[in-house]
């Protein structure tokens, strides 16, 4: 339950991280976006409405963070201190990056590989990822045990 929880809480810090970046101009889309798009794209989804495509924006987004929070618990059996926790945690999120937007992301034709890209926002995705990991390991550790034995 811990992971499932972590999954949560850093999907919260996720969300805060991107809409910082968005006010400030570095982020324009993201990939539950383009996911979203991809669906309308290939007729999944109908017409959506801005409001329906921003609530299925948001249950992708969510279900995701979920998901790979849940995944991390079942990989990550031991705890170790806080800073352990976050620093596995962040190797975790760029895990996730790496097999994401490596593979089936660009074999879904949401993107491209970021090995094609031709901008250093590339590195975006792995930023809050990173993110995304730490906070899960901090989240992961306060919830289900603070130490190893525990």
């Amino acid at each position: 339950m811990a992971g499932v929880l972590g999954g949560v809480a850093a999907t919260l810090v996720l969300s805060g991280l991107r809409e910082a970046l968005t006010r400030i101009g570095l982020v324009f889309e993201t990939a539950p976006m383009q996911v979203v798009d991809r669906m309308e794209e290939l007729g999944l989804v109908g017409d959506l409405s801005p409001g329906r495509r921003r609530l299925l924006t948001l249950a992708a987004h969510f279900a995701y963070g979920t998901g790979a929070g849940t995944a991390f618990g079942f990989l990550r059996r031991e705890r170790g201190g806080a800073e352990e926790e976050a620093a596995v945690g962040a190797a975790l999120g760029m895990l996730v990056w790496g097999a994401g937007w490596a593979s089936w992301l660009p074999l879904a034709g949401v993107h491209r590989a970021p090995w094609t890209e031709r901008t250093p926002k590339v590195l975006l995705p792995v930023l809050d990822h990173a993110v995304f990991g730490a906070a899960w390991g901090l989240a992961n550790w306060a919830v289900g045990g603070r130490e190893r034995g525990d």
